[in-house]
């Protein structure tokens, strides 16, 4: 018997039996919907952690204030005003492998314009942050090096400020009022969507650092930065660029080789890394469990199949008298337990899929339906029928005829 007619022997024998075939195919149809849904769901979370950190800018480097001693104390990291508008002017025009650099600063103010009023974020910098950050403005433009250096009140906005104040009408020139003082908004931001954390990166008001120091946060460290945002050149030149910092630093806060560093650098891509790395293995975990289903599907085709081999006894008996092989009786019932595990597998598939949108649209939940979960598990589905196909496919091979044909 060629395989052609021992596909066609499966099929009619599976259709004879439609609902006891369907229950069969319910393990495995359970097991690899359950496998691609929860793989779209870590996959999904990988995903948008790394557009939200993306979102923050790319080849991205924090310097942070560090500790200092004083009178024995050792301050904690960002505890002391040790960073400069300076040293990140510095950074930007002195480092081979520095794109720009843009000190920040932060406070918390209402901001008013006609009768309406949001409190939000304002920080202060100056125009090479929105290079650092990747942001592009869709209306006006940035503040300059002179408006920075005379204090200037004028002030960028994001999209969830503007919305706020303005409604749908375009906030560039208009003059709202941030802790009683006039601001003029030269610029409107594109959106940025959340940050890692989880906050409204558009809902911020960007003005020029002197200002917000000497007329919104009432600081008496004028001249200081909380952090310094740094982008390097490209991602190869991160390393380098950390080194150089580094260097520059301590050269103009005039640390000696034995001393501590009174600032970190750090590197956002290392976040990045560890982020994916979390998720990788959310999504190997909730793989893993979801596999488990496999299995029990896989043993739910050998049970089916041990019956229909008993049940099907004499049928098998017949079949040997009239010259059919042992390898003919084995490729009939594997053909059978694979054809059940295949047709699981695809309505799983597809299942699997349409559950991963079914989250996405009720939860809310990113879900991203991996190719490579369905190949894999597609291809599980048909090794299981094979490995728990075989053994009764080889009990029914290895009957005696004359005692399958006796059998009642």
């Amino acid at each position: 018997m060629n395989l052609l007619s021992a596909v066609k022997v499966s099929v009619r024998s599976l259709r004879a039996n439609k609902m006891r075939s369907g229950l069969t195919m319910l393990g495995m149809i359970i097991g690899v919907s359950a496998v691609i849904a929860m793989v779209a769901v870590g996959s999904g979370a990988n995903e948008r952690i790394a557009a939200q950190i993306a979102s923050i800018g790319s080849n991205l480097i924090m310097v942070i204030p560090g500790s200092t001693t004083s009178g024995g104390l050792r301050g904690g990291s960002g505890g002391s005003q040790t960073l400069t508008i300076d040293d990140a002017r510095a950074i930007g025009k002195e480092l081979s492998a520095v794109r720009a650099s843009a000190p920040n600063v932060r406070a918390s103010a209402p901001i008013v314009y006609g009768n309406q009023n949001w409190s939000t974020i304002v920080q202060g910098t100056t125009p090479g942050y929105l290079e650092v950050r990747d942001w592009p403005i869709v209306s006006g433009r940035n503040f300059t090096d002179a408006e920075v250096d005379a204090a200037s009140k004028v002030a960028l906005i994001g999209s969830t400020v503007s919305e706020n104040l303005f409604g749908g009408e375009d906030p560039v020139g208009k003059i709202v009022r941030i802790k009683r003082i006039p601001f003029t908004i030269v610029g409107l931001l594109d959106d940025k969507g959340q940050s890692p954390q989880g906050q409204d990166q558009d809902d911020v008001v960007i003005a020029p650092v002197t200002t917000v120091q000497r007329k919104v946060s009432g600081s008496s460290h004028i001249g200081t930065v909380g952090v310094v945002l740094v982008q390097a050149t490209g991602p190869d030149t991160i390393e380098d660029a950390q080194k150089q910092i580094t260097a520059l630093i301590r050269q103009r806060h005039r640390i000696s080789g034995g001393q501590d560093d009174d600032f970190s650098v750090r590197n956002l891509s290392e976040m990045l890394a560890v982020a994916e790395s979390a998720t990788k293995i959310m999504s190997l975990l909730l793989g893993a469990i979801a596999s488990v289903s496999l299995l029990v599907g896989g043993i739910g085709i050998m049970n089916i199949m041990l019956v229909s081999v008993t049940e099907r006894t004499r049928e098998i008996g017949i079949r040997m008298a009239v010259g059919a092989r042992q390898r003919d009786i084995l490729a009939q019932f594997l053909i059978e337990a694979v054809m059940l595990a295949v047709a699981g597998g695809t309505l799983g598939i597809l299942l699997g899929a349409g559950g991963s949108i079914a989250i996405s649209y009720f939860a809310g939940w990113s879900t991203l339906i991996s190719p490579v979960a369905v190949s894999v598990a597609f291809g599980f589905s048909g090794a299981v029928g094979v490995f728990f196909g075989y053994y009764p496919a080889r009990k029914a091979s290895l009957m005696d005829p004359i005692e399958a044909l006796r059998y009642e």
